[in-house]
């Protein structure tokens, strides 16, 4: 019988050796997953590398457009078309959706699934470091280091996509914005990002503990974190403060508007009876110009005819979460994948020192 075959004893295998210093299991810890932590590295590495340069530019061009004066001169639409232009590829964030996943299936799932597919935790457990602390030493650097990473470089992005979160001059200007609450955008953001991240490790870990095989556990951690993460930007978000309800016709470009509709006389009118009234109302408000400057009249004329519609009875509603929520939004969506990964990582460790092997 050897170390490798000898059978689990969970109440001798923290007791029978003197155990080994916590620095020398996070000595253990950095050579067994160097690897996985330097292609972390490398891999937001490459991409921050990436981002600062094209950051750089970004930011020039939304700072000569912002600058340029008159805005409606010939040479300043030119500086806005500029601007507007760049980071097609990055625009909307949802590229960069996929790092956390794949942090959590490469790293995260490996972790314990390795040794346990392997059955190299036998010989670890007779060296006396024992089922809990082979665990614990293993997750918690690992999640620290994956945290901090991704904390560092989720400053990065937040730098990067600054210019495109909206503010009151970018719709007069022509400059191409959208909302803090974007979904692409939302969980890339300073707290959002690590703790997706950090989720993603803690199912990753879960995963490799319950399966004991590396690529299943992979697959199965990139399945449970998709479905996670559609279930928060889908469903839960929007409800973690009461949405606000207005009748103006204008809300700010930083609101997250959740939906619209319109009544008459108490009544929610369905979209082709409100397109039924107003197509009528926008011919006759449409004036007759070249088609090449049509979008300079468009957005007027679709107020002029919202102005029209209530005058005559007509009320609209937005159901929205106005700019200002986002930060105890990020802390909130923060805190709940917190407490989720936490509750992951225990139950891991829980089921490393009672489940049978």
């Amino acid at each position: 019988m050897t170390a490798l075959t000898v059978p689990a004893r969970p109440e001798e295998d923290d007791t029978r050796l003197r155990p080994v210093p916590w620095r020398r299991m996070a000595g253990v810890t950095w050579r067994q997953h160097r690897y996985a932590l330097l292609g972390v590295v490398t891999l937001l590495g490459a991409v921050a590398v990436y981002l600062w340069i094209a950051g750089l530019q970004l930011h020039r061009a939304y700072a000569a457009a912002i600058a340029c004066h008159p805005a409606r001169s010939p040479a300043c639409q030119d500086l806005v078309n500029t601007f507007n232009g760049m980071g097609t590829f990055l625009a909307n964030g949802s590229i960069l959706q996929a790092l956390p996943a794949l942090i959590g299936a490469f790293v995260g799932a490996p972790v314990l699934a390795r040794e346990l597919e392997t059955g190299t935790y036998r010989y670890a457990w007779t060296q006396g470091f024992g089922r809990w602390r082979w665990t614990l030493g293993k997750l918690v650097p690992l999640a620290v280091a994956v945290t901090a990473a991704t904390a560092a470089f989720g400053a990065l992005l937040s730098w990067y996509y600054q210019p495109y979160l909206a503010t009151p001059g970018h719709q007069a200007l022509g400059l191409s914005q959208t909302s803090a609450f974007n979904g692409g955008l939302f969980d890339l953001r300073e707290v959002a990002f690590p703790a997706w991240t950090l989720a993603a490790f803690a199912i990753g870990a879960l995963a490799g503990m319950l399966i004991r095989r590396v690529v299943p556990a992979i697959v199965a951690t990139l399945a449970v974190y998709a479905g996670l993460a559609v279930t928060a930007g889908l469903f839960l978000r929007e409800h973690y403060l009461t949405p606000l309800l207005t009748t103006s016709l204008t809300v700010p470009g930083s609101a997250w508007i959740l939906s619209q509709w319109w009544t008459k006389g108490g009544t929610t009118l369905s979209q082709s009876t409100i397109q039924q009234v107003m197509d009528p109302v926008m011919q006759r408000l449409l004036p007759a110009v070249p088609p090449d400057q049509v979008h300079l009249y468009k957005l007027p004329t679709i107020l002029n005819a919202e102005q029209y519609l209530t005058q005559h009875g007509y009320t609209y509603w937005t159901r929205y979460q106005p700019g200002s929520r986002f930060w105890p939004f990020q802390w909130i969506e923060g805190g709940w994948l917190l407490a989720l990964s936490a509750l992951l990582i225990a139950a891991t460790i829980w089921l490393v020192r009672r489940r049978a092997t």
